[in-house]
Protein backbone atom coordinates (compact mmCIF):
# COMPACT_ATOMS: atom_id res chain seq x y z
CA UNK A 1 0.00 0.00 0.00
CA UNK A 2 2.89 2.42 0.85
CA UNK A 3 4.74 1.65 -2.17
CA UNK A 4 1.25 1.84 -4.30
CA UNK A 5 0.82 5.27 -2.84
CA UNK A 6 4.50 6.28 -2.90
CA UNK A 7 4.24 5.31 -7.04
CA UNK A 8 1.10 7.71 -7.71
CA UNK A 9 2.78 10.68 -6.13
CA UNK A 10 5.91 10.26 -8.11
CA UNK A 11 4.10 9.44 -11.32
CA UNK A 12 0.34 11.05 -10.59
CA UNK A 13 -2.74 9.81 -10.45
CA UNK A 14 -4.61 9.08 -13.63
CA UNK A 15 -6.92 11.67 -13.41
CA UNK A 16 -4.03 14.56 -13.10
CA UNK A 17 -2.29 12.85 -16.11
CA UNK A 18 -5.37 13.55 -18.17
CA UNK A 19 -4.50 16.87 -17.67
CA UNK A 20 -1.93 16.60 -19.64
CA UNK A 21 -4.24 15.80 -22.53
CA UNK A 22 -6.08 18.40 -22.04
CA UNK A 23 -3.40 20.55 -22.35
CA UNK A 24 -2.68 19.83 -25.55
CA UNK A 25 -6.46 19.61 -26.90
CA UNK A 26 -6.55 23.47 -25.60
CA UNK A 27 -4.61 23.84 -28.98
CA UNK A 28 -8.10 23.11 -30.74
CA UNK A 29 -9.97 26.32 -29.02
CA UNK A 30 -6.64 28.52 -29.68
CA UNK A 31 -6.76 27.22 -33.52
CA UNK A 32 -10.64 28.14 -33.64
CA UNK A 33 -9.58 31.58 -32.26
CA UNK A 34 -6.99 32.58 -34.82
CA UNK A 35 -9.24 31.24 -37.88
CA UNK A 36 -11.84 33.84 -36.10
CA UNK A 37 -8.98 36.46 -36.30
CA UNK A 38 -7.73 36.15 -39.91
CA UNK A 39 -11.38 35.48 -40.76
CA UNK A 40 -11.67 39.05 -39.43
CA UNK A 41 -8.21 40.33 -41.90
CA UNK A 42 -6.24 40.67 -38.51
CA UNK A 43 -3.18 38.48 -39.07
CA UNK A 44 -1.49 40.08 -36.92
CA UNK A 45 -3.97 38.46 -33.91
CA UNK A 46 -3.99 35.23 -35.93
CA UNK A 47 -0.04 35.06 -35.84
CA UNK A 48 -0.48 35.22 -31.69
CA UNK A 49 -2.75 32.90 -31.21
CA UNK A 50 -0.22 30.51 -33.53
CA UNK A 51 2.33 31.74 -30.89
CA UNK A 52 0.63 30.40 -28.30
CA UNK A 53 -0.13 27.19 -29.71
CA UNK A 54 3.65 26.71 -30.56
CA UNK A 55 4.11 27.44 -26.41
CA UNK A 56 1.03 24.94 -25.55
CA UNK A 57 3.13 22.45 -28.27
CA UNK A 58 6.26 23.15 -26.67
CA UNK A 59 5.27 22.07 -22.92
CA UNK A 60 2.69 19.23 -23.43
CA UNK A 61 5.60 17.08 -25.01
CA UNK A 62 8.11 17.28 -22.41
CA UNK A 63 5.37 16.82 -19.97
CA UNK A 64 4.16 13.60 -21.52
CA UNK A 65 7.46 11.94 -21.88
CA UNK A 66 8.04 12.68 -18.05
CA UNK A 67 5.19 10.81 -16.77
CA UNK A 68 5.31 8.08 -19.63
CA UNK A 69 1.64 8.91 -20.32
CA UNK A 70 1.71 7.15 -23.28
CA UNK A 71 2.14 3.86 -21.30
CA UNK A 72 0.31 4.89 -18.08
CA UNK A 73 -2.66 6.17 -20.26
CA UNK A 74 -2.84 3.85 -23.10
CA UNK A 75 -6.62 4.57 -23.84
CA UNK A 76 -6.07 8.19 -25.25
CA UNK A 77 -3.48 8.63 -27.70
CA UNK A 78 -2.17 11.57 -26.88
CA UNK A 79 0.31 11.05 -30.59
CA UNK A 80 -2.86 11.38 -32.85
CA UNK A 81 -4.37 14.12 -30.43
CA UNK A 82 -1.04 16.32 -31.01
CA UNK A 83 -0.81 15.43 -34.81
CA UNK A 84 -4.38 16.79 -34.80
CA UNK A 85 -3.49 20.39 -33.53
CA UNK A 86 -0.42 20.76 -35.55
CA UNK A 87 -1.52 19.90 -38.48
CA UNK A 88 -3.92 22.77 -37.22
CA UNK A 89 -1.66 25.04 -36.32
CA UNK A 90 1.38 24.49 -38.23
CA UNK A 91 0.15 24.00 -41.91
CA UNK A 92 -3.91 24.71 -42.22
CA UNK A 93 -4.06 28.01 -40.96
CA UNK A 94 -0.61 29.08 -42.27
CA UNK A 95 -2.24 28.10 -45.53
CA UNK A 96 -4.85 29.82 -45.01
CA UNK A 97 -3.04 33.20 -44.96
CA UNK A 98 -1.16 32.36 -47.59
CA UNK A 99 -4.38 31.94 -49.83
CA UNK A 100 -6.62 34.39 -47.74
CA UNK A 101 -4.43 37.10 -47.03
CA UNK A 102 -2.73 39.56 -49.99
CA UNK A 103 0.24 37.88 -49.92
CA UNK A 104 -0.64 36.42 -53.48
CA UNK A 105 -2.80 37.37 -56.09
CA UNK A 106 -5.08 34.81 -57.63
CA UNK A 107 -4.77 32.13 -58.91
CA UNK A 108 -1.30 31.87 -56.86
CA UNK A 109 -2.37 31.72 -53.49
CA UNK A 110 -4.74 28.58 -54.27
CA UNK A 111 -2.02 27.00 -55.42
CA UNK A 112 0.60 28.09 -53.39
CA UNK A 113 -2.37 27.02 -50.19
CA UNK A 114 -3.31 24.31 -51.63
CA UNK A 115 0.60 22.78 -52.26
CA UNK A 116 1.13 23.42 -48.56
CA UNK A 117 -1.83 21.75 -47.37
CA UNK A 118 -1.04 18.82 -49.26
CA UNK A 119 2.77 18.68 -48.66
CA UNK A 120 1.91 18.68 -45.13
CA UNK A 121 -0.66 15.88 -45.01
CA UNK A 122 1.46 13.49 -46.25
CA UNK A 123 4.73 14.66 -43.91
CA UNK A 124 2.19 13.89 -41.13
CA UNK A 125 1.67 10.05 -42.26
CA UNK A 126 5.32 9.69 -42.62
CA UNK A 127 6.81 7.47 -39.87
CA UNK A 128 10.32 8.32 -40.95
CA UNK A 129 10.42 12.36 -39.80
CA UNK A 130 12.36 11.78 -37.01
CA UNK A 131 15.77 11.21 -36.48
CA UNK A 132 17.67 9.64 -33.83
CA UNK A 133 19.35 12.56 -32.78
CA UNK A 134 15.73 14.86 -32.36
CA UNK A 135 15.94 15.74 -35.33
CA UNK A 136 13.63 15.84 -38.93
CA UNK A 137 14.04 14.68 -41.76
CA UNK A 138 13.04 17.02 -44.47
CA UNK A 139 11.59 20.24 -44.02
CA UNK A 140 8.68 19.53 -40.69
CA UNK A 141 6.12 21.40 -41.88
CA UNK A 142 6.96 24.27 -39.76
CA UNK A 143 4.86 26.66 -42.28
CA UNK A 144 3.58 29.24 -38.99
CA UNK A 145 6.95 30.19 -38.36
CA UNK A 146 7.66 30.67 -42.59
CA UNK A 147 4.47 32.09 -43.88
CA UNK A 148 4.85 34.79 -40.63
CA UNK A 149 8.45 35.44 -42.14
CA UNK A 150 7.36 35.94 -45.67
CA UNK A 151 4.48 38.02 -44.42
CA UNK A 152 6.98 40.24 -42.78
CA UNK A 153 10.15 40.61 -44.31
CA UNK A 154 9.34 38.53 -48.23
CA UNK A 155 10.45 41.60 -51.17
CA UNK A 156 8.43 40.14 -54.07
CA UNK A 157 5.32 37.91 -54.56
CA UNK A 158 7.47 36.23 -57.10
CA UNK A 159 9.97 35.56 -54.28
CA UNK A 160 6.86 34.43 -51.75
CA UNK A 161 5.85 31.71 -54.39
CA UNK A 162 9.62 30.38 -55.35
CA UNK A 163 10.25 30.07 -51.68
CA UNK A 164 6.73 28.32 -50.86
CA UNK A 165 7.08 25.92 -54.02
CA UNK A 166 10.64 25.24 -53.07
CA UNK A 167 9.98 24.50 -49.22
CA UNK A 168 7.30 22.37 -50.28
CA UNK A 169 9.89 19.70 -52.70
CA UNK A 170 12.06 20.36 -49.15
CA UNK A 171 9.48 18.50 -47.06
CA UNK A 172 10.86 15.13 -48.82
CA UNK A 173 14.38 15.81 -48.89
CA UNK A 174 17.08 13.78 -46.97
CA UNK A 175 17.99 17.24 -45.34
CA UNK A 176 17.55 17.30 -41.44
CA UNK A 177 15.79 20.32 -40.18
CA UNK A 178 16.14 21.24 -36.23
CA UNK A 179 13.76 20.96 -33.65
CA UNK A 180 15.49 23.69 -31.16
CA UNK A 181 14.33 21.65 -27.73
CA UNK A 182 15.12 17.96 -28.90
CA UNK A 183 18.96 18.19 -30.86
CA UNK A 184 21.50 18.63 -27.93
CA UNK A 185 24.01 19.45 -30.39
CA UNK A 186 24.34 23.44 -30.25
CA UNK A 187 21.29 23.29 -28.18
CA UNK A 188 21.86 26.34 -26.16
CA UNK A 189 22.97 28.52 -29.28
CA UNK A 190 19.83 27.53 -31.09
CA UNK A 191 17.46 27.80 -28.25
CA UNK A 192 19.12 31.58 -27.97
CA UNK A 193 18.10 31.94 -31.27
CA UNK A 194 14.87 30.76 -30.81
CA UNK A 195 14.47 33.01 -28.27
CA UNK A 196 15.69 36.37 -30.37
CA UNK A 197 13.41 34.74 -33.16
CA UNK A 198 10.44 35.29 -31.26
CA UNK A 199 11.64 38.57 -29.83
CA UNK A 200 11.44 40.09 -33.38
CA UNK A 201 8.53 38.56 -33.85
CA UNK A 202 6.44 40.32 -31.49
CA UNK A 203 8.22 43.17 -32.44
CA UNK A 204 7.19 42.91 -36.51
CA UNK A 205 3.26 41.86 -35.05
CA UNK A 206 3.53 44.88 -32.67
CA UNK A 207 4.81 47.36 -36.07
CA UNK A 208 1.66 45.86 -37.86
CA UNK A 209 4.05 43.41 -39.80
CA UNK A 210 6.20 45.74 -41.13
CA UNK A 211 8.89 45.60 -39.08
CA UNK A 212 11.99 48.34 -38.74
CA UNK A 213 15.73 47.54 -39.60
CA UNK A 214 16.69 46.14 -36.74
CA UNK A 215 13.86 43.35 -35.65
CA UNK A 216 13.93 42.33 -40.27
CA UNK A 217 17.35 42.32 -39.51
CA UNK A 218 16.97 40.03 -36.46
CA UNK A 219 14.28 38.08 -37.55
CA UNK A 220 15.82 37.04 -41.43
CA UNK A 221 19.01 36.18 -39.58
CA UNK A 222 17.72 33.99 -36.87
CA UNK A 223 14.77 32.48 -39.30
CA UNK A 224 17.92 31.11 -41.93
CA UNK A 225 19.77 29.75 -38.91
CA UNK A 226 16.71 28.02 -37.72
CA UNK A 227 16.34 26.47 -41.09
CA UNK A 228 19.94 25.75 -42.13
CA UNK A 229 21.68 24.89 -38.51
CA UNK A 230 20.96 20.93 -38.93
CA UNK A 231 21.73 21.16 -42.66
CA UNK A 232 25.04 22.56 -41.86
CA UNK A 233 25.85 19.92 -39.02
CA UNK A 234 24.44 17.64 -41.73
CA UNK A 235 27.26 18.92 -44.13
CA UNK A 236 30.04 18.82 -41.07
CA UNK A 237 29.25 15.50 -40.30
CA UNK A 238 29.57 13.96 -44.02
CA UNK A 239 32.96 15.61 -44.21
CA UNK A 240 34.32 15.38 -40.70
Amino acid sequence: MADGKAQTAEHGAPGALFLIHVLTALGAPVALLALLAGARGDWGELFIWLGVALLIDGIDGPLARRFQIATRMPRWSGAALDFVIDYATYVFLPAFVLAGSDMLSTPWNWICGGLVVFTGALYFADNGMKMPDGSFKGFPVGWNMVIFGLMALSPSETFTIIFVIAFCALTFAPIRFVHPVRVARWRVLTLSVTFVWFVAAGAAIAQAMMPDPLAAWALGLSSIYLLTVCAVQQILDRYS
